[in-house]
C-alpha cells in the first residue's frame, strides 16, 4: 500500500525526548515500511523515516496565523498526492483533511491521542467524508466522548500506543531496596508531587526523570513542589533518552503513575511494562486499560492506597509483566492492527 500519514510539526519524528505522539508514529512508519508499504510523512523538517519525509511547519508552531499556514501545507501536499496514495492516516489536525474529505474513494483515517477530541469537527468530516473516513483512538476512554452521537460521530477503532520492545530490555528482577520511579512531564496533572509522598510514606527512594515545564498553569510547579522535597531518597534526573529511559525503568522497583487527570493512554506506563516493572497508577481516565490490577500493577485512588501497594510489589511476576506488554503493546501487535484496518478500508472503498 501507499500510505501518507501526517503529524504536526512541533517536533521531530522520532523525538530525542518527550514526544509521545511522534514516538507513535515513528514506530508506525519504521513497522509499515519493514512491511513492504511505501510511506510518505508530512513532519519537522529535521525527522529521520524509513519512508518519504514532507518537510513543513512554521514556527514557532503558535499563534493562528503560523497554525493556519501549517494546515495549508498539509492539505495541499495532500491534494496534489491523492491519486499517488492509497490511504491518509492523519495524527495531525483534523482539519489539515479538509481537502481531500470529500474525495470518497480515498480512504482516510483521524487518530486522536489526546485526552480531548473535537466532536463538533468529528461530525463535520463525518458529513464530507462519508465512511471513507474512520477514527482511532488510544484508549476506550479517549473514544467514550462518541457515546450517544450515533453515526455522527462515525465508525471508531481503539488502537493502544505501543513500545518498540527492542528499545526496552526486560529486568527479571530487581535489588531488594530498589527505587520508585516517576517519568514524565513536570507538571500539576501528571503527579510528580503524588508520587514523592508516595515514596516517603512507603519508605522506598524515589527517581523523577521528566522535562520540566515552565508555561501556563505549570509555571513555577517545579520550583514550588518538587525542588524543596529533594535529597532524603528523592533526586531528579531530568528529560532522559530511551537509553538511559529503559536503564532507569529496569532497575526500579514500580512506576509511580499518580495521575490528576483523565489520562489518554500513559506511554510511559507501558515503556515500564516492557522492562517488566510494573505500575502503581491512579485509576483515572486510561490507566485502567493499560494496568491490569494485581497482575501488572495496581489501580489506586489515593496516596495512602498506593504506598500500601508498594509493600505488595513482590506478589508481581515481572517476567508475566513484559510478555503482557509484548501481547498488547508491542510494536508488531500495534503495526499489526494499523496495516489490518487499512487493508480493510482500502478493499472497502475499492469495493463501493
Amino acid at each position: 500500500m501507499r500510505v501518507a500519514l501526517t503529524v504536526d510539526p512541533n517536533i521531530p519524528v522520532p523525538p530525542a525526548l518527550y514526544g509521545g505522539i511522534e514516538r507513535v508514529v515513528d514506530l508506525l512508519v519504521r513497522g509499515l515500511a519493514a512491511r513492504g508499504h511505501e510511506v510518505t510523512l508530512f513532519a519537522h523538517p529535521e525527522s529521520r523515516t524509513a519512508g518519504a519525509l514532507v518537510p513543513y511547519g512554521v514556527p514557532p508552531h503558535t499563534g493562528w496565523r503560523a497554525r493556519s499556514a501549517e494546515l495549508r501545507q498539509v492539505g495541499a501536499g495532500l491534494w496534489r498526492r491523492r491519486h499517488a496514495v492509497d490511504l491518509v492516516h492523519s495524527f495531525g489536525r483534523l482539519r489539515a483533511l479538509v481537502p481531500v474529505l470529500p474525495l470518497r474513494r480515498l480512504p482516510k483515517i483521524q487518530s486522536y491521542q489526546r485526552e480531548s477530541v473535537p466532536w463538533s469537527g468529528v461530525e463535520t468530516a463525518v458529513r464530507l467524508a462519508g465512511d471513507s473516513i474512520r477514527f482511532t483512538a488510544c484508549s476506550a476512554s479517549v473514544a467514550s466522548g462518541r457515546d450517544g452521537r450515533g453515526a455522527r460521530a462515525g465508525r471508531w477503532h481503539v488502537v493502544p500506543n505501543g513500545v518498540d520492545l527492542a528499545r526496552f530490555g526486560f529486568a527479571a528482577a530487581v535489588a531488594p531496596d530498589a527505587p520508585l520511579a516517576f517519568l514524565g512531564r513536570l507538571e500539576p496533572m501528571k503527579g510528580a508531587h503524588h508520587a514523592i509522598a508516595i515514596a516517603r510514606a512507603s519508605g522506598r527512594a524515589l527517581v523523577i526523570a521528566g522535562n520540566r515545564v515552565e508555561s501556563g498553569s505549570a509555571r513555577g510547579y517545579f520550583a514550588r513542589e518538587i525542588e524543596p522535597r529533594l535529597g532524603d531518597g528523592v533526586r531528579y534526573l531530568g528529560p532522559v533518552d530511551d537509553r538511559a529511559k529503559s536503564a532507569l525503568l529496569g532497575a526500579s522497583a514500580a512506576l509511580l503513575f499518580p495521575v490528576e487527570w483523565e489520562e489518554p493512554f500513559g506511554i510511559a506506563m507501558a515503556e515500564a511494562l516492557a522492562c517488566g516493572t510494573p505500575v502503581i497508577g491512579f485509576a483515572r481516565g486510561a490507566v485502567p486499560e493499560v494496568v491490569r490490577d494485581g497482575v501488572t500493577g495496581y489501580l489506586c485512588r489515593t496516596v495512602p492506597e498506593a504506598a500500601g501497594a508498594v509493600a505488595r510489589l513482590h506478589r508481581i511476576d515481572r517476567a508475566a509483566v513484559r510478555a503482557d506488554a509484548a501481547a498488547r503493546f508491542g510494536d508488531q501487535v500495534i503495526v499489526g492492527a494499523y496495516e489490518s484496518l487499512y487493508e480493510e478500508m482500502v478493499r472497502c472503498r475499492a469495493a463501493s
